[in-house]
């Protein structure tokens, strides 16, 4: 239900690269885009545990060769091409749309270099391991290549070529886990995720104790918890992480604030929640955004999205306040409690599979002629 769409294309006929996001074109001699496309050199950006995504402090060294065009020369033997085989030399177009905004904290870039690396893959005829490829565009990428509940391996190589993707379970593997996303803003974050990331490395104590103390411990009880289904102890503990990433946040100098007051009051709600029932009916957590992601199971759905309608009326969104799978209806008796209300979306999707390819031409986002499509 959340979702980037992304097609590539080359031809003899193009005459440079190109790039065009949400229909705007955009820069495609981007170092992190080109770390994907081509052999060259990629600025060092660690990842660290205290980071959503993050199990690692690792540099990718100059001239690494894995991307997916230098993979394909490598893959080719003595770097002669077939008559099938598409060549290295042509140039190539690619348009990726997000149906959920982007660089608002929702993970629009893990999900496009994902998305990016497997379209290129296929267009260059790479197979294999491409967890290490997708993780040079953006860190979290390397999960997103994989489909259910993935662990990013922290790797013990100094130029983390080990430091990939792993597979903890399958999407189908927890049926009944939902995902809330209650989009507080849909505004580009004032601070990037790779920019608070490396002044949190620089300037937080808290950040050093957290990836080398907390975070080992967490990974491995939150795998245990995601395989036993444990929702108790997934629920407590996601929170509990996000609340201490967040501290990690104001730990940082200068401090960095990715939380708003609505964020704090969705926070808040989740707690009063979960008191009334007794027990973790719903869990938070908020990635280097204001934008919340809820995890709950698929009997208090309905019954919780009724308390954050309450909460939040709608009123200013009208129909469009919800959208993703269906909630039911659950009636709650009591008044409003009225708070700044969230714009749209409020999608509600499963956990979902790794990239997907579509073989549908009309959903393709280039047209014959390799140029973006007019999309309505």
């Amino acid at each position: 239900q959340l979702k980037t769409t992304t097609t590539a294309a080359a031809s003899r006929d193009f005459t440079e690269d190109r790039l065009w996001l949400n229909g705007e074109e955009a820069d495609v001699g981007h170092p992190r885009l080109q770390a994907c496309l081509r052999e060259g050199e990629r600025p060092p950006t660690p990842s660290t545990p205290g980071w959503p995504g993050g199990v690692s402090l690792t540099r990718t060294p100059p001239s690494c060769p894995l991307a997916v065009r230098r993979l394909a020369r490598k893959r080719r033997g003595d770097g002669t091409e077939d008559a099938a085989s598409l060549s290295l030399s042509y140039k190539i177009h690619i348009a990726t749309e997000n149906n959920f905004p982007t660089a608002a904290g929702l993970a629009s870039s893990a999900a496009g270099y994902a998305c990016l690396v497997s379209a290129l893959a296929r267009l260059y005829g790479v197979e294999g391991e491409l967890s290490e490829v997708a993780r040079r565009g953006s860190g979290s990428a390397c999960r997103s290549m994989l489909g259910g509940f993935v662990q990013w391996q922290r790797g013990e190589r100094p130029d983390g070529r080990d430091s990939l993707a792993h597979q903890v379970a399958p999407e189908t593997h927890w049926l009944e886990l939902r995902v809330l996303v209650l989009v507080v803003s849909g505004e580009k974050k004032q601070v990037g995720s790779t920019a608070g990331m490396q002044t949190s490395v620089e300037t937080s104590p808290l950040l050093k104790h957290r990836a080398e103390v907390v975070v080992p411990e967490r990974l491995a009880l939150m795998i245990r918890h995601i395989r036993e289904r444990d929702f108790e102890g997934f629920g407590q503990l996601t929170m509990q992480d996000s609340n201490q990433f967040h501290a990690t946040c104001l730990d940082t100098f200068p401090p960095i604030f990715y939380l708003n007051d609505v964020s704090r009051h969705i926070i808040a709600l989740v707690h009063r929640f979960n008191a009334h029932h007794g027990c973790t009916k719903v869990a938070y957590t908020f990635d280097a955004g204001p934008n919340a992601v809820i995890f709950t199971l698929a009997d208090t759905v309905a019954e919780f999205v009724e308390v954050v309608r309450r909460s939040f009326p709608p009123a200013a969104n009208g129909d469009q306040w919800w959208w993703g799978l269906p909630a039911g209806s659950r009636g709650l008796p009591g008044a409003r409690i009225r708070h700044p209300a969230p714009p749209n979306p409020f999608p509600a999707p499963q956990p979902g599979p790794g990239p997907q390819f579509v073989d549908d031409p009309s959903q393709h986002l280039l047209d014959a002629d390799g140029m973006p499509r007019c999309r309505a």
